[in-house]
């Protein structure tokens, strides 16, 4: 008798009221007691004879005939309803266990502040070292102006996907790719949005494991001159090691001490990197024209320095899932904490970026290294701290990024292919995905090229212009308003980018191949 239905009973007196709802209540069950206790009595009214099924007793009252036809079709309408109704109670329990299970969906009582240091954690990355060296490939007009453009339509688009994330009222994107499905249809939304995704996900979490490792190796380089070398694959596997752990924590909200940790350490060593380039003061040989000796070498640095700041911004591939992680009703919409966290972090992404490359390139011009700790030197004890930070920072950053990947393993298993959702399974597939980063970033070290390239093809469109589209496909803003020239503008600036960067990134790749030895 008792059945799910008890759950909107409160439902149902609101709509009937105090007075009418008490009443109707105990009336229906006075009303069905006594017609209980009636079909008691007599289901042995017959000395002899039992009546063992509603319709038998029916048959009873109104003869063979009459009596199945009376009873029997309402008996099997109430008893097949309920079993429908009841099976579609069971898919609907299963579908939530699986999305209290899944990563993404599992918590959502985050705070604006958590969504301002894992944005902080999945933009600023280790290549912020290496930003004055793509200012002295740019040059100052160019470069200053790339850096701002750059900073200024990511913000925007990251706020169209901030915006879009719950404009289907009682409905959350909490993944990419749910609103590309919205947006461009199931399959199609599937097919333009998880490549791209994947691609910058898994490319950085690899770019990563390289990162790390190399930081790890310099950080024992400077403190023990004396020691022994290591080759980087066995840093890479030292730092890997603390993802086989970190890895199983289940969910976003419960990376949040590492993603702060993450985000202060950015901060941090972006400060050492500008403040300790500033203490050296302005080097007596300086030049700030570009280094290359040929027009194409020019040219080739030129679309390289462009990809190296474009790429700089590549948080909006996790953003919805971690817009997904606030709480929200219809009273206090979730984009309002998460905005609040963007802003936030856009702040201290500009005082991570600009300062380190504009004051990096104005220190070292064209002479500059690829990461600016490198030309720095010395003091030996703050170059090491500063790589040390580099580390923890990119630990954050790994866990931020491949959370993503794992909801979409960890989805395709249990709602695809219908594994149960265990904590084995989590084990099996989270190890897995840490070990093949690992033993990627081992066999190409010299990966990051590589992802600069194939990632031209995913960063700019993620970034730079899909959310623009997606915006002009849903909204279908005023033909050449405002809003229109916006998202066309950025759209074009994207394709530029997705088009000219990968061009200098193939070179880069080229000449790195050259000299190169696996596992070395």
């Amino acid at each position: 008798m008792v059945g799910a239905g008890v759950l909107g009973l409160p439902y149902a007196m609101s709509q009937l009221g105090w007075g009418p709802g008490v009443a109707v209540f105990v009336l229906s069950w006075v009303i069905t007691l006594y017609t209980l206790w009636q079909m008691v009595e007599m289901h042995e009214m017959v000395p002899g004879k039992r009546f063992d099924r509603y319709h038998e007793l029916g048959q009873h009252a109104f003869g063979e005939k009459l009596g199945l036809y009376i009873v029997v079709p309402q008996q099997l309408i109430v008893e097949i309803g309920v079993c429908i109704v009841y099976m579609d109670d069971e898919k609907l329990a299963r579908q939530k266990e699986i999305e209290d299970w899944l990563p993404i969906t599992s918590s959502r009582n985050a705070k604006w502040w958590y969504s301002a240091f894992h944005n902080v954690t999945a933009m600023v990355g280790a290549g912020v070292l290496g930003l004055p060296y793509a200012m002295s490939q740019l040059g100052w007009g160019p470069g200053v102006a790339v850096f701002v453009l750059s900073w200024v339509i990511t913000l925007y688009t990251l706020w169209q996907m901030v915006e879009m994330h719950e404009m289907v009222p009682g409905k959350r994107f909490d993944r990419y790719h749910e609103l590309g499905q919205h947006a461009f249809g199931e399959k199609l939304g599937l097919y333009i949005v998880v490549p791209q995704q994947l691609i910058v996900e898994i490319g950085v979490c690899i770019v990563y494991m390289v990162t790390g490792g190399k930081s790890l190796k310099k950080f024992h380089e400077l403190v023990c001159e004396d020691c022994k070398p290591i080759k980087l694959t066995y840093f890479i596997m030292i730092y890997a090691s603390v993802h086989f752990v970190l890895s199983h924590l289940p969910n976003f909200n419960s990376i949040s001490g590492v993603s702060l940790a993450a985000a202060v350490m950015s901060l941090s060593y972006s400060t050492i990197a500008w403040a300790a380039s500033m203490s050296k003061g302005v080097r007596e040989d300086v030049e700030y024209g570009y280094k290359a000796k040929s027009t194409a070498g020019t040219v080739f640095n030129f679309f390289s320095g462009l990809g190296d700041v474009a790429f700089a911004y590549a948080g909006h591939n996790v953003v919805l899932e971690i817009q997904a992680t606030i709480p929200s009703t219809p009273e206090k919409p979730s984009k309002g904490p998460m905005w609040k966290g963007v802003i936030v972090a856009y702040i201290v992404v500009a005082l991570c970026y600009f300062p380190v490359a504009l004051v990096g390139y104005y220190i070292f011009g064209n002479s500059v290294e690829d990461n600016i700790l490198i030309s720095l030197k010395k003091p030996v004890w703050l170059i090491a701290t500063a790589n040390i930070f580099v580390v923890i920072h990119v630990i954050g950053s790994y866990q931020i990024y491949a959370m993503p990947v794992f909801d979409m393993m960890e989805t395709l298993l249990v709602k695809k292919l219908n594994f149960r959702p265990t904590t084995i399974l989590r084990f099996c597939v989270r190890n897995f995905y840490v070990a093949a980063t690992m033993f990627l970033g081992m066999t190409f070290p010299f990966f990051g090229g590589l992802l600069a390239f194939f990632g031209g093809f995913a960063f700019a469109p993620t970034t730079y212009f899909l959310p623009c589209i997606i915006w002009l496909a849903i909204y279908k803003p005023r033909k050449y308003g405002l809003s229109w020239w916006a998202n066309w503008v950025c759209i074009a600036i994207g394709i530029f980018l997705m088009v000219l960067s990968p061009i200098g990134e193939l070179r880069t790749i080229v000449i790195q191949a050259k000299e190169y030895q696996f596992y070395s």
